[in-house]
């Protein structure tokens, strides 16, 4: 274990994800530059169901814009999802909040390469529905967090994606997840179609009798 500042967001920081982020808080512009000071690393509780516990913790990559007030918009990547076991806020004579973590792994065993195949497969269908382009390519994806936040999760389903420590469990949630949304957004564009249709004449073949 180890104590960390702790950034409460209500988000989920996947591992390996960049987090852009626009500071303006005078805590947590504290405690960015003590970060940057001490070369340090903080951590995001995802506060997504009203409770500290799950979250990632970030390394800061890029300072991209410092503001005359003291705002700033930072680059960050996501590196250990973890679980915090006490939340202190503020920290000590901080005036930002820390705690104590742990981290646990999200990567245990090999990944089912038929069932990424599936997901990709499946999720190349789905940017094709929504005409989605701001995406990694689908070829290049190995992980479920390469696109987590693109597929129609809610955060709360974002959040059950950090429980899962081994790949294959994520790829079986997505899946799930795409089998009914898919379907669901085909109902919803013949729909949409038959709705255009109203109003106009249609050509149509008579009834043989």
């Amino acid at each position: 274990m180890k104590e960390i500042a702790l950034f409460p967001l209500n988000i989920v920081a996947f591992p390996g994800e960049a987090v852009n982020l626009h500071i303006f808080e005078p805590r947590y512009k504290a405690l960015i530059n003590d970060c940057l000071n001490q070369k340090a690393t903080f951590g995001i509780p995802s506060y997504v169901l009203n409770k500290i516990d799950l979250g990632t913790e970030v390394e800061i990559v890029e300072v991209s814009k410092m503001y005359e007030d003291g705002r700033m918009d930072i680059k960050t990547k996501a590196l250990k999802a973890f679980q915090v076991f006490d939340f202190w806020n503020p920290w000590g004579e901080r005036e930002y909040a820390g705690g104590k973590i742990d981290h646990f792994d999200t990567d245990e065993g090999e990944t089912d390469l038929s069932m990424l195949y599936q997901f990709k497969e499946m999720a190349s269908r789905l940017f094709g529905w929504l005409g989605e382009t701001d995406v990694p390519d689908v070829s290049t994806i190995t992980s479920v967090f390469d696109i987590g936040h693109k597929i129609g999760f809610k955060p709360e389903e974002e959040y059950k994606l950090l429980h899962f420590s081994r790949e294959n469990e994520r790829l079986e949630y997505a899946i799930r997840h795409l089998e009914h949304l898919l379907p669901a957004l085909e109902r919803a564009n013949n729909a949409q179609e038959k709705i255009k249709q109203n109003g106009h004449f249609k050509h149509l073949d008579p009834l043989k009798f």
